[in-house]
C-alpha cells in the first residue's frame, strides 16, 4: 500500500533552465550586491564571471563525488569566489543571500503546468506529500514553494543544504522518510533525473519511482547506467495521478 508521494523541486515540479542571458544576469546581480556590501572586485565582468565559473564547477565535482552539501558560508567564499581574492569573512556574511539570488537569477523558473491539480488530487486521495531537493540555498526552496502557493500542500521539505547530503545519497532520503513517518516501500517518488533522483530512491528502497523529463535531464544522465531505470516515464505532471491509480490496483 502507497501512502507518500515525494517530489523533487527543479526540474519536475518547475521548469528549470539557464541561458546566456540568464548567466549576464546572474554576473550584473553578483557584482550589484557584492558593491552594495562595500566589496571591491578587481578586473573585467568577464574574467570576474571566469572565475565564479570555475570555482561553481570546482564544487559541483567535489559535492557530487561525495555526494554531500556544505553551507553557504563554506561554499561561497572557498569555492565559488575563491580564485577572487576577496574578504572571505565578508563573503560569508552575505552567502545565503547570494545563493539564493544564484538559485533565482541563474536558473530560469516556472511552475509547471498541472501542478497545483495533481497536488489537489493526490492530498484529496489521502497521500502524505514531500519534496526532496538538491539546493544550495537554505531559504531559496521555501521562499519559491510561497510564491507559487503550493507551500501548504507538503508535509516536509527535506534539502540538501539543511541536511548536508545530496540525492542520491540515501541518507537525504532516509531523513525524509523519517520527517514523513513513512516506510521506504509505501513511498513513491518522482523526479527528472535518473543520477540524483531514481538512483537515489532505489538506494534508499522506495517502492516505486516515476521519471519526468527536463532540461536538465540529459545533462546529467548522460554517463549514468542504463540499468538504472525508473518503474514509470510520464511527460506530463498530471500523469502522476494515473500511475498512483495504477498502483493502487496492484
Amino acid at each position: 500500500m502507497f501512502t507518500t508521494v515525494l517530489f523533487d523541486m527543479g526540474g519536475t515540479l518547475e521548469n528549470i533552465s539557464y541561458s546566456s542571458e540568464s548567466m549576464i544576469k546572474v554576473t550584473d546581480n553578483m557584482l550589484k550586491l557584492l558593491e552594495k556590501y562595500g566589496i571591491q572586485v578587481n578586473g573585467t565582468k568577464e574574467e570576474f564571471w571566469s572565475k565564479v565559473k570555475e570555482g561553481k564547477e570546482e564544487y559541483r565535482i567535489f559535492s557530487e563525488a561525495n555526494q554531500i552539501e556544505l553551507k553557504p558560508e563554506e561554499i561561497w567564499p572557498n569555492w565559488v569566489m575563491k580564485k577572487l581574492d576577496l574578504n572571505k569573512e565578508k563573503i560569508a556574511e552575505i552567502s545565503e543571500e547570494l545563493a539564493h539570488m544564484w538559485e533565482v537569477t541563474y536558473f530560469e523558473r516556472k511552475l509547471r503546468d498541472g501542478v497545483i491539480e495533481t497536488l489537489e488530487k493526490l492530498k484529496n486521495k489521502g497521500y502524505k506529500l514531500g519534496i526532496i531537493s538538491n539546493t544550495a540555498s537554505l531559504y531559496q526552496v521555501f521562499d519559491v514553494l510561497e510564491d507559487y502557493g503550493i507551500r501548504d500542500y507538503f508535509k516536509d521539505v527535506t534539502l540538501s543544504s539543511i541536511t548536508g547530503y545530496r540525492k542520491p545519497n540515501k541518507e537525504i532520503f532516509n531523513i525524509a522518510l523519517n520527517q514523513m513517518q513513512a516506510k521506504p516501500e509505501e513511498c513513491v517518488y518522482v523526479g527528472d533525473t535518473r543520477s540524483r533522483d531514481i538512483t537515489g530512491a532505489k538506494n534508499a528502497n522506495f517502492g516505486a519511482s516515476i521519471q519526468i523529463k527536463s532540461f536538465l535531464t540529459q545533462r546529467k544522465d548522460a554517463e549514468v547506467e542504463k540499468a538504472i531505470q525508473p518503474d514509470f516515464i510520464i511527460s506530463d505532471i498530471t500523469e502522476v495521478v494515473t500511475v498512483m491509480e495504477e498502483l493502487e490496483k496492484r
